[in-house]
């Protein structure tokens, strides 16, 4: 590290030193310090809340389609989508989460070499990982047909997943243009691009699926993400030429062996941590396929899936802020502000999940019949979105404790709490309430509620006994050893 370097470290620590001895503060200068963080992550939190709703509207909208084709389409187009949350999506959404604690901690340390990097091997990263999910995605309908699903619904799920595959690539493209610019506080263009996207997806379906049928309603999906993709493409080439802008720092290209393998080491945290929730959620749906009323229980599923999505969108964007908050302030060695920003965003998330609880509970007799005019399942989903609401109690918080592992570049402990959590609470109690006491859907649901406490309380644990001076010494590893050739250590609890 340079002398210069060296001794602007020095001075941040001491001043974090100096912070850290402070007396408490008192409750005045406590909430304003809580009005100040919140200002800050209101920037950047409002506009991802916009853009992941388009996002999940988008999946909304698409499932209304499917329905509106025959519940064979729906159920079949939700096991197709499901397989690809399973072996597609979450994998590339979770090797892409390694570029928030990288470039957000980058970004705070004033690297953007390291940023500029990052993003180039993120992408060719995701490129390649996609060619192998390509060809398991050409064998779904064996696949699913191999487990026990219905050789009906499989077929159409193979139908639908074949029309999809472009989305592999363009998700590739879309995920690290999304982290990059949100590690650096930049979340407007991304929601600018999902709105105009969102307002084509809708008359594109209208017409691929008069002209195509199910396969046009597959097509539409990557149509619209191909939109958003060459819109942010678009913003970040003129972001890093203006004058005077990023571009002269360069470090596209500057890539050595270990900065390789720094990268597939966090990658491999993030990609385990984010694909043992998504799958959690994902094996309840096929699990659900296994059901005496499989047909029924799917459509039920995924229509209230969809506004847990919705949800979801919001729980996204805290846990994206406070990732961005939390890495750039460690980035920058700014201790104290990275927790009190911690604090902040996990007694949001706690009320936010609270609002979403309610929310669901007023929305669940108005919600089904925009999927079905069938009454089974308008009956079923009303009933069923009073488990899931219990669930979005406890599904905020987890998300936001996840974002702020994320944000320390400790992924691999909420890897553990999944575990902990999903799958060795939540996955046995649900087969054991669904299939041997026979409580069907409901059954599955209980599981999921008792392993979501388990997890939320594991999380906090592992939040509670972490060292925020030791976390910014080591982002200064991170971000600003940017010519060392040491590997990342994982520091353990």
């Amino acid at each position: 590290m340079s002398a210069a370097k060296s001794e602007l470290v020095e001075k941040a620590s001491i001043n974090v030193e100096s912070n850290d001895q402070s007396s408490p503060p008192a409750p005045a200068s406590l909430g304003k310090m809580v009005a100040s963080e919140l200002r800050i992550q209101r920037g950047i939190a409002l506009p991802m809340v916009a853009m992941n709703l388009a996002w999940f509207a988008k999946t909304a909208i698409t499932t209304a389609f499917l329905g509106r084709l025959g519940g064979l389409s729906l159920a079949g187009g939700a096991l197709g989508f499901t397989f690809a949350n399973v072996t597609g999506f979450s994998v590339l959404n979770g090797l892409c989460g390694a570029m928030e604690p990288i470039c957000g901690q980058a970004h705070g340390a004033r690297n953007f070499k390291l940023l500029h990097k990052t993003l180039l091997m993120t992408i060719i990263l995701l490129l390649l990982v996609t060619i192998p999910i390509t060809f398991l995605w050409l064998n779904v309908d064996k696949i699913l047909i191999h487990f026990g699903q219905h050789q009906d619904i499989s077929t159409v799920a193979k139908t639908y997943i074949s029309y999809l595959i472009p989305d592999l690539f363009v998700t590739s493209l879309f995920c690290p243009l999304k982290s990059y610019l949100s590690s650096q506080s930049i979340t407007l263009p991304t929601m600018f691009s999902s709105a105009v996207a969102l307002a084509f997806h809708i008359p594109i379906n209208i017409v691929l699926s008069k002209t195509m049928g199910l396969e046009g309603v597959s097509m539409a999906v990557w149509i619209t993400d191909l939109i958003v993709v060459v819109l942010l493409a678009i913003y970040v080439a003129i972001l890093e030429n203006r004058k005077g802008s990023m571009w002269k720092e360069g470090g596209w290209w500057d890539q050595s062996i270990q900065d390789w393998i720094r990268l597939l080491k966090l990658c491999g945290s993030c990609c385990l941590n984010t694909c043992l929730e998504w799958w959690c959620y994902e094996i309840l749906i096929l699990l659900t396929g296994h059901l005496t009323d499989a047909k029924d229980s799917l459509g039920i599923l995924t229509i209230v899936l969809n506004f847990d999505y919705l949800l979801f969108s919001v729980m996204l964007s805290l846990a994206t802020c406070v990732s961005t908050r939390v890495s750039n302030e460690l980035g920058a060695n700014h201790a104290v502000p990275a927790y009190r920003a911690a604090c902040v965003s996990l007694g949001l998330g706690c009320a936010c999940g609270c609002i979403g609880s309610l929310v669901m509970v007023g929305a669940r007799g108005a919600w089904g019949p925009l999927f079905s005019h069938e009454r089974g399942i308008i009956t079923g989903v009303k009933r069923t979105m009073l488990l899931m609401a219990l669930v979005e109690v406890f599904n905020f918080p987890v998300a936001v404790c996840g974002g702020i592992l994320r944000g320390t570049a400790r992924p691999w402990l909420g890897m553990y709490a999944n575990l902990g959590g999903f799958y060795f609470l939540t996955l046995p109690l649900g087969v054991l309430f669904a299939f041997k006491l026979h409580l069907g859907l409901i059954g599955l649901f209980i599981g999921l509620i008792a392993g979501i406490v388990i997890c939320l309380l594991l999380l906090l644990v592992f939040i509670a006994r972490i060292n925020w001076e030791v976390e910014a010494s080591k982002a200064q590893q991170l971000a600003t050893k940017y010519d060392s050739q040491e590997p990342i250590q994982n520091h353990h609890v």
